[in-house]
């Protein structure tokens, strides 16, 4: 059984062909229309989408699928319980991200953080309750708004390298108060949560993990088709 999982970003779709369980094949396109282009796309059984825009309309690729299509919300049947208050105004993206680390570290307490536009935070425990979490702003982000919201600071690019401490000019105190400060948030959440819960997986994902993998003092694993995998779950859950 192939299934075939899209997660509909603002600018990109990211996509994963799944045989049963495993991935064997993920990457991004631009365009819906970009999907025909891909060959396994005429092997597949069942699709899931995800996705952060209005209206995705109905994607001619899949019209040969043979077996169900699902568009992820609230009310679709999920394998984890889910404790958040106003379900229907949760992402969908962290729903999935939670679920795929559910289906890598089933018997763990897991925070999940997604560091992309917006950096989220989210708990499931060992008993596959999802708690929840926090959202915070992103790194570039942080970096627009410094800019944006005063009348002399520069737009300063993100360093993928070692960030002073103390910076010498505008550029590096920049750099400085917005990357070690978000270290400084991003780990002291995980000790927060450690405290809770001293067993705690630490799941990282989205654009921004690699710099977090690099720079945190802390044990964590890197996922970068988490939500992919989480999606895929969720439909053989479906199926």
């Amino acid at each position: 059984m192939y299934n075939l999982a899209l997660d509909f970003g603002n600018t990109a779709i990211k996509y994963g062909f799944f045989e049963a369980e495993s991935l064997r094949k993920s990457g991004t396109i631009g365009q819906e229309q970009e999907l025909a282009l891909l060959p396994e796309i005429t092997q597949i059984d069942n699709v899931i989408i995800s996705s952060v825009r209005e209206n995705i309309g109905k994607l001619s690729a899949l019209s040969e699928v043979k077996g169900i299509t699902i568009t992820l919300n609230y009310q679709t049947p999920i394998p984890v319980k889910n404790g958040y208050e106003t379900p229907q105004t949760l992402g969908m993206d962290r729903l999935a991200a939670v679920i795929g680390a559910k289906a890598l570290y089933p018997d763990k307490d897991c925070l999940v953080i997604d560091a992309g536009t917006c950096i989220t935070y989210d708990f499931v425990d060992n008993q596959h309750y999802y708690h929840g979490g926090s959202i915070a702003p992103g790194l570039e982000m942080k970096f627009k708004a410094v800019h944006t919201f005063t009348q002399k600071l520069p737009l300063v690019e993100q360093t993928s390298g070692p960030v002073k401490l103390t910076g010498r000019n505008t550029r590096e105190a920049i750099q400085s108060g917005i990357l070690n400060g978000t270290l400084a948030e991003v780990q002291g959440i995980i000790n927060v949560y450690k405290e809770q819960a001293p067993k705690l997986v630490v799941v990282l994902c989205g654009g921004d993990a690699a710099f977090f993998e690099t720079n945190l003092k802390q044990h964590i694993f890197v996922v970068p088709e988490l939500v992919l995998i989480g999606l895929n779950r969720i439909l053989n859950y479906n199926v």
